[in-house]
């Protein structure tokens, strides 16, 4: 299975790229981390819909389109690794999980959107976002493989 997490920022260097980069290693699936970034000084909307074209610029093709937004469904560990794997079996082999900007996603991001994903109703940076999926990505290969990691 291929994964592309498609965020909004850069997070080179930073604390949380290497926290990223050690889950990444731990996952078996592949794993790319595409990001894009509006550097123009916008307004609030004018930004989300920017990033929101990026965003769809770089969406690989035949994708399953997953958005992580505060509306979106919550599920607990064994859940969100049952919806991998249902994914999965309806013939999914790509999936993408997209990470919006500080103003959150603009409407054509939703509009390809087949999911959303919620990390509850609390509001996280998305820096850590990406960490928090990661983690929950190999949460969720650890529950399907039977390991004891998820215990």
């Amino acid at each position: 299975m291929k994964i592309t997490i498609l965020a909004v920022g850069k997070a080179k260097g930073k604390p949380e790229a290497i926290l990223a980069l050690e889950y990444i290693k731990r996952l078996p699936w592949r794993i790319s981390i595409i990001e894009v970034e509006e550097k123009k000084p916008l307004s609030g909307q004018e930004r989300m819909d920017s990033e929101g074209q990026k965003i769809l610029k770089a969406l690989p093709e035949n994708v399953l389109v997953v958005a992580l937004d505060k509306s979106g469904e919550v599920y607990s560990s064994s859940m969100f690794a049952k919806a991998i794997q249902k994914w999965q079996l309806a013939g999914h082999s790509h999936i993408a999980f997209i990470i919006g900007g500080a103003d959150g996603l603009s409407q054509a991001v939703y509009e390809v959107s087949t999911k959303k994903l919620s990390f509850g109703a609390m509001t996280w940076p998305h820096q850590l976002a990406r960490v928090m999926l990661l983690e929950q990505l190999y949460r969720s290969h650890a529950i399907l493989s039977g390991h004891p990691y998820h215990k």
